[in-house]
């Protein structure tokens, strides 16, 4: 079965969609609460600060990227994913290691890594394809050669 090239070349919105509102939503709620938010782990108010503005710039970076197929959109996306791998990795190390499935149990509360290593895995297929085939809003397909 064949998709419709405008179909096709328009998915790269659900992945999109999908990173932007968990580091957005993420973000934001760090936002609101900086200091609980330090005091739940080993880190420094400044460093929760960066997270907060990474997630939440981050997310909108992705999000915009995909508005226009032009090398400051392409950056925009491929930047937005990179500023949350390094996020990601520090969740994992302090927060969910040492269990794989994403549930909570008693030992890990806040569930194990699998989420934070699919997020990862999808940044870094957006770090290295960027804007790779993406239709803009309004204008034709791109066409695979």
């Amino acid at each position: 079965m064949k998709l419709p090239t405008q179909l096709t070349a328009n998915a790269h919105w659900f992945l999109r969609i999908a990173l932007a509102s968990v580091f957005i939503f993420h973000g934001a709620l760090k936002f609101q609460n900086l200091e609980g938010f330090a005091q739940m782990l080993p880190i420094s108010y400044l460093a929760v600060v960066l997270v907060a503005t990474a997630e939440t710039a981050g997310g909108l970076l992705v999000l915009l990227g995909g508005f226009r197929d032009n090398a400051l959109s392409n950056l925009a996306t491929r930047i937005g994913a990179a500023l949350n791998i390094p996020v990601m990795i520090g969740a994992i190390t302090l927060v969910h290691w040492g269990q794989w499935n994403f549930l909570p149990t008693e030992t890990h509360p806040m569930g194990g890594i699998e989420f934070q290593t699919v997020l990862i895995l999808l940044m870094l297929y957006l770090v290295f394809t960027g804007n790779k085939g993406v239709a803009s809003i309004g204008s034709p397909p791109a066409v695979a050669a």
